[in-house]
């Protein structure tokens, strides 16, 4: 339910959606580089397969999201990566509709930047073995946040279209508690394990 259908916003709201994202969009890709590539791919094929992973809760599904994870690895690039993602979910899968990829976008992907700024700041991008656990802890609260995040983003955009949607959003953001902490433990784990085998894997976004 995290990938919004085509026909439940307003068009206000999903046009807004693209045009939000076609801004960030085209800023991340002017920061791109060659060399940014191979990882860019890899973690983009990781948020796609990880969403792919479906469990019923009810009228809803719940999946996993990777959009923390996405940031603290990619930074700015973690926009472009999260729209690929979209983007082919939607056309082959047919998770979430056409018109909302934009608002989608931003759903999940404005939480990975604001992930990425909090670890960023924590760290302050000083990876090595000897920062493992402050890179562990704050790879954690950006894992975490980014999924909150982007929860708050899709509750307040249903609450706003109409009392309608009032159970389904509860119903929504409990069933994601889980997945909250899910990801803020993975995220974590596997940035101090990086930070301490390949702590360029990080660079300097």
């Amino acid at each position: 339910m995290v990938h919004i259908s085509d026909g439940v916003l307003g068009p206000w709201l999903w046009e807004s959606g693209w045009v939000i994202t076609a801004v960030i969009l085209a800023y991340a890709l002017s920061k791109m580089k060659t060399d940014d590539v191979p990882k860019l791919s890899v973690i983009t094929a990781a948020v796609f397969v990880a969403s792919l992973i479906h469990m019923q809760v009810g009228p809803t599904s719940v999946h996993f999201i990777l959009n923390g994870f996405a940031g603290v690895m990619l930074g700015i690039l973690a926009f472009p990566c999260i729209f690929v993602a979209l983007v082919l979910q939607c056309f082959l899968f047919g998770h979430g509709g056409v018109t909302t990829i934009g608002i989608n976008t931003v759903n999940m992907g404005v939480p990975a930047l604001i992930a990425y700024l909090i670890f960023k700041t924590g760290t302050k991008l000083d990876i090595r073995p000897e920062t493992k656990n402050k890179v562990t802890l704050f790879g954690a609260i950006a894992g975490g946040l980014g999924v909150a995040i982007a929860l708050l983003f899709l509750a307040t955009e249903l609450i706003t279209t109409g009392e309608q949607f009032y159970e389904t959003t509860v119903l929504v953001v409990t069933a994601h508690i889980p997945i909250i902490a899910i990801e803020a433990i993975f995220t974590g784990v596997l940035a101090g394990f990086i930070a301490t085998v390949k702590p360029e894997m990080f660079g300097k976004k």
